[in-house]
């Protein structure tokens, strides 16, 4: 090793400090002590409710901070001053104290949207709910024996009554259902797939990688944008466990393209005495169609069709919390109620409570219309939206006054959460815009609010759907607009 390019840990930091400005080094070199913040009356006074470590931690956070903008030019002497350091302490505890999973107003317009919590639960599920939570509760105990139950098998028979399939079993979502069933009854064995429907979802899980983790093999037929009926016959061999068709969900597509459906697939499997299952990926027990949402099959219908075995998440068209549940032949579905996986993929009991109570509401289609909100925003007129929007306009105006611009105008909602990519839902949307400010940062500073507020952009608007906003969620913007606008 040559010595004259030997540099010591001391003379990097030499060499790091000279390239500081000398004015930010006279800051750096006046940063108060941690020992002495601590001491700060507005600092102290923090102790009497907060634990000494947890203050400690803030004090750190806002000097580390405070040095990397000295350090960019950001701050000044006055930065370090008892004044701003105790405020922004205080500042740092305050966002400790937010909760991360919290209520959120949205106003995107996008029915089951996946980063907001996709299907919202219903309020009639709400009692059903705090009662397993605050509570003990039946969960694997039956009363009238006196013995233990079993974990699902109330949802379970709710679901054969709502489908007419001979048995059901329930997981947590609907990639952990397509798990457990090619764990079940494919592994060692060959799946047959359309290329077409080799499918990625949500978070980068792709269907091909799901059927190697589940030990199935992977056997694509046909092209990218067409599959035949004989290219199923031809792929067909001893070796074959399972028809596979995939719902492609999150994407379409368009042109010179032709699929198999259903019922040629279950022939297919009835002519080789070979299962035919469906990975429906929404799954929904209302026919959306009779609703001016057309392309979307029941589960009901797939059954009827001759699938052998269905699979379906339980927060999209369902409008219920996180699953996946299996519907299907009991030949095929006792396999996956004794399978090791199905421990680690099981429901927990809020989850089962909440399941429950959505799958009751569906037992009159009417009322699942009614008051499950996902399929009534989905299922929302025209005119109810445009009344909808008019009413939200006029609060704000009456509210806020000319301060603020509010005017109504048309555009199109979604459905989210990989259902209906091409659809788009006529809408009436709130434009909101403030004098002097732009619309990204009017929708930075709503996002930024206590019960985060989020709406869309476009064409330098900041608009709002009231599609996806409650009656309730009014309340929560206008005092938010009020308080941008007193603000400095």
């Amino acid at each position: 090793m040559r010595l004259d390019n030997y540099s010591t840990p001391q003379d990097n930091y030499v060499r790091k400090y000279q390239t500081i400005d000398a004015k930010d080094r006279l800051v750096l070199r006046n940063i108060p002590k941690i020992d002495k913040i601590m001491e700060w009356e507005g600092v102290r006074v923090l102790l009497a409710d907060t634990p000494r470590p947890v203050v400690l931690a803030a004090v750190r956070r806002v000097l580390d901070q405070l040095r990397a903008e000295t350090k960019r030019g950001a701050s000044a002497y006055g930065a370090f001053n008892e004044t701003v350091v105790t405020a922004r302490v205080y500042g740092e505890l305050k966002k400790d104290r937010v909760s991360g999973l919290r209520r959120v107003v949205n106003g995107t317009g996008v029915v089951l949207h996946t980063n907001l919590g996709r299907a919202p639960l219903p309020e009639a599920v709400s009692d059903a709910i705090t009662a397993a939570a605050f509570g003990y509760c039946t969960l694997e105990y039956d009363s009238a024996t006196g013995l233990r139950g079993k974990r699902s098998s109330y949802v379970e028979a709710l679901l054969c009554r709502l489908t007419g399939a001979e048995a059901a079993v329930v997981v947590n979502n609907n990639a952990a259902a397509v798990l457990l069933a090619l764990s079940a009854i494919a592994s060692g064995r060959e799946v047959v797939v359309s290329r077409g429907e080799l499918v990625e979802i949500g978070g980068s899980f792709r269907i091909p990688e799901i059927m190697q983790q589940s030990g199935a093999l992977l056997r694509e037929v046909g092209a990218t944008n067409r599959t035949h009926p004989r290219d199923y016959w031809n792929a067909v061999s001893p070796d074959t466990a399972l028809l596979l068709k995939v719902h492609t969900s999150n994407f379409a597509m368009v042109g010179f393209t032709g699929d198999v459906s259903v019922q040629e697939l279950a022939a297919i499997g009835r002519e080789h005495s070979i299962p035919v299952m469906v990975d429906a990926g929404s799954g929904t027990f209302v026919d959306l169609a009779a609703h001016g949402i057309p392309g979307e099959s029941t589960v009901l219908e797939y059954l009827d069709a001759g699938a052998d075995l269905v699979t379906f998440s339980g927060d999209k068209l369902l409008g219920g919390p996180q699953a996946g549940i299996i519907v299907g032949k009991r030949v095929l579905i006792e396999p996956m109620k004794s399978h090791p996986l199905l421990r680690a993929l099981r429901l927990d009991k809020l989850t089962l409570a909440a399941l429950e109570g959505v799958l009751s509401l569906y037992q009159d289609q009417r009322r699942a219309l009614e008051q499950i909100p996902a399929l009534r925003m989905l299922t929302l007129g025209a005119e109810e939206l445009a009344a909808r929007a008019g009413a939200v306009a006029r609060k704000i105006r009456r509210a806020l006054g000319s301060a603020i611009t509010v005017r109504t105008v048309s555009g199109a909602s979604r459905a989210g959460g990989g259902t209906f990519p091409l659809l788009e839902l006529p809408t009436t949307l709130v434009a909101i815009a403030i004098a002097g400010m732009t619309s990204q940062c009017l929708e930075e500073r709503l996002r930024s609010n206590e019960v985060p507020i989020v709406g869309r952009i476009s064409r330098d608007q900041f608009l709002l759907d009231p599609r996806t906003m409650t009656d309730s969620d009014i309340s929560v913007v206008i005092p938010a607009l009020a308080a941008i606008l007193a603000a400095p």
